[in-house]
């Protein structure tokens, strides 16, 4: 992790602030459906699917991990996608990074709440590892493919991971589902987390897991084929909107087809959950730049920019907050939101003051033009 000041206004390059605010939105909207004030009074829009669907809720994470193919793709633009040991120690030291820090905030969590509990017990997979090891996969590829090619990789990326879930009989939740097998096989069970069936029988399930990386790796290749078509008609704000609008469109369109074949899931990041929320995402991003950066709508911005420059730090810091106000939590939301608010509302008041004050260090990041990047 690392730290740069900027000394004067971002005026020189020409850069798309839609993509800063939505990368804000999508940080600020996994603080809050991940700290609510109680986990049985949650609104359903802001729960996840409990195996297969889609909620608003599950089009978080993804958005996040599309805009971080766009971003790849412009950061590696720097090297001219080429493999040096400048480039390859870049991506290296960045994926193994956001691996341990990720791994961080999992003893930090097992340590504050079972203290002194053995390493061998220490969860692996998590959110960051998953991002780093898509990153970190997503990058040499692109260093080593011809862009043109982008979109058929991912295709087959995704072929085979479809296939690979249908013949296995994995797109169900059962104890012999291979990503379940996978991640006992490589990682072990104790590191592994326990999730749920729906008759509330605890199985061993990582959300996280490692064969959920073949899916994820594409993911981040389609936000990299946006970041080459943004690239490409960069002086054509009006062309690249039409392009994001008839992408989206259209891996919305198969998504949602195939779907009928290939269940829409987050938990095993299924093919189809792929393609509809890189469609979704596109369509969005499309719709943030005619507002923001073409009609120069600007000023609903800031709060979002405050999160989209400093995404992952401030995802980071969340978390540990999240298990720092833990213990008084319950009795902020018992005596004063929910008697004011009600039990939903009240609930749904804690996110939103605990995404608020995430917001504050970031806020002072942003007026002293500080960036952590990880």
């Amino acid at each position: 992790m690392h730290t740069t000041q900027s000394l004067q206004p971002q005026t020189a390059p020409k850069r798309l602030l839609a993509l800063d605010v939505m990368r804000g939105m999508t940080i600020a909207g996994m603080i809050m459906v991940n700290d609510p004030g109680s986990w049985s009074y949650i609104y359903a829009p802001l729960r996840h699917a409990a195996w297969n669907g889609l909620t608003p809720t599950d089009l978080i994470f993804p958005f996040f991990m599309f805009i971080m193919g766009i971003s790849t793709y412009f950061s590696l633009r720097k090297f001219e996608f080429r493999q040096t040991r400048t480039s390859l120690y870049k991506i290296l030291k960045r994926t193994l990074l956001i691996f341990l820090v990720g791994l961080a905030i999992n003893l930090f969590v097992q340590q504050y709440f079972n203290p002194g509990a053995s390493l061998a017990h220490l969860r692996i997979p998590g959110v960051m590892q998953r991002l780093a090891l898509a990153y970190g996969i997503a990058s040499l590829l692109l260093l080593h493919i011809p862009h043109k090619y982008l979109l058929h990789l991912s295709a087959g990326l995704l072929l085979f991971y479809a296939l690979l879930l249908h013949f296995t009989g994995s797109t169900s939740l059962t104890p012999d589902n291979i990503a379940i097998l996978t991640d006992k096989a490589l990682l072990g069970e104790s590191h592994l987390y326990t999730d749920y069936l729906p008759d509330g029988t605890p199985i061993i399930f990582d959300p996280e897991g490692l064969l959920g990386c073949i899916s994820s790796t594409a993911h981040v290749l389609i936000g990299a084929f946006i970041g080459m078509q943004i690239a490409h008609y960069k002086n054509n704000p009006e062309q690249v909107i039409r392009t994001l609008f008839l992408t989206g469109t259209l891996l919305l369109f198969c998504g949602l087809l195939l779907s009928y074949g290939c269940p829409l899931n987050k938990k095993i990041w299924s093919s189809t959950f792929v393609l509809t929320t890189c469609g979704f995402g596109s369509l969005l991003l499309a719709l943030l730049i005619w507002n923001i950066d073409i009609n120069s709508h600007q000023r609903w911005t800031r709060f979002f920019e405050v999160f989209g420059i400093n995404p992952l730090y401030l995802y980071v810091q969340s978390a540990f907050l999240s298990v720092l106000l833990s213990s008084c939590k319950p009795y902020a939301y018992e005596h004063f939101l929910a008697p004011v608010f009600g039990a939903y509302g009240g609930s749904l008041a804690w996110a939103v003051l605990f995404v608020l004050l995430n917001w504050l260090p970031g806020y002072w990041l942003y007026r002293k033009q500080i960036y952590i990047k990880l």
